[in-house]
């Protein structure tokens, strides 16, 4: 838990995640949201980055001891996968979203061979679709995987259910509950606001938490 405050502290910080419940952004989809998600901020800033890089390094020591090769998803995990893999003396490569059209057409960019021990690494997990494709093109060229380790998860029941159903876990750096509840402690949202973004989280589709329902 030290270790998911520090990087809420960091991640909040330098406004990596941002929250903004009484003007919510819109997402793509259409969805609107409290919180602003950007955790390619981390690069630009140095000593955020060494926290992150270290506890990424640090969470897959513990959970996936027996791993041979990182891999990084297109593009804001490359970077990640890239310095965690330095600080463990690990090979790495990264897995693009569609194959190239050109030149030997690869999809997972570095080698890898049939049989080894890889984890995943993302910057964020929403809904969980992205990194899972990830997962089943590692897994279609022989790998195993062991897991994914990401820096923050909504901890969504649609991800949460995706990534159970492909039988791949996550263990991720820190989560909306804990970033949240540090926000509301460091004031940059009201302690009350905390349950309107929880309602968020647990049903992004309804949008009765905004402008102040409780």
């Amino acid at each position: 838990m030290e270790l998911a405050r520090l990087i809420a502290k960091d991640l909040l910080s330098i406004k990596a995640v941002f929250f903004r419940p009484e003007e919510p952004f819109t997402w793509a989809s259409g969805i609107k949201s409290p919180v602003y998600c950007d955790n390619r901020l981390t690069l630009t800033a140095p000593e955020v980055r060494t926290d992150v890089e270290q506890g990424l390094a640090s969470l897959i020591r513990e959970h996936y001891p027996d791993v041979e090769v990182l891999m990084g998803t297109s593009t804001a995990g490359i970077a990640h996968a890239a310095i965690t893999a330095h600080l463990m003396g690990l090979p790495m490569g990264y897995v693009r979203s569609g194959a190239k059209d050109h030149g030997r057409q690869n999809q997972i960019e570095g080698r890898l061979l049939p049989g080894q021990k890889v984890v995943v690494v993302e910057d964020l997990i929403s809904t969980g679709g992205s990194v899972i494709e990830v997962v089943n093109v590692l897994r279609e060229a022989g790998a195993d995987v062991c897991g994914i380790v990401s820096i923050f998860t909504y901890g969504m029941k649609k991800g949460l259910e995706r990534l159970a159903e492909a039988k791949v876990q996550n263990v991720s750096l820190t989560n909306f509950d804990v970033i949240a509840e540090v926000a509301a402690e460091e004031h940059y949202i009201r302690p009350e606001d905390i349950a309107r973004l929880i309602a968020f989280r647990d049903n992004p589709s309804d949008e009765s938490w905004i402008g102040g329902a409780k």
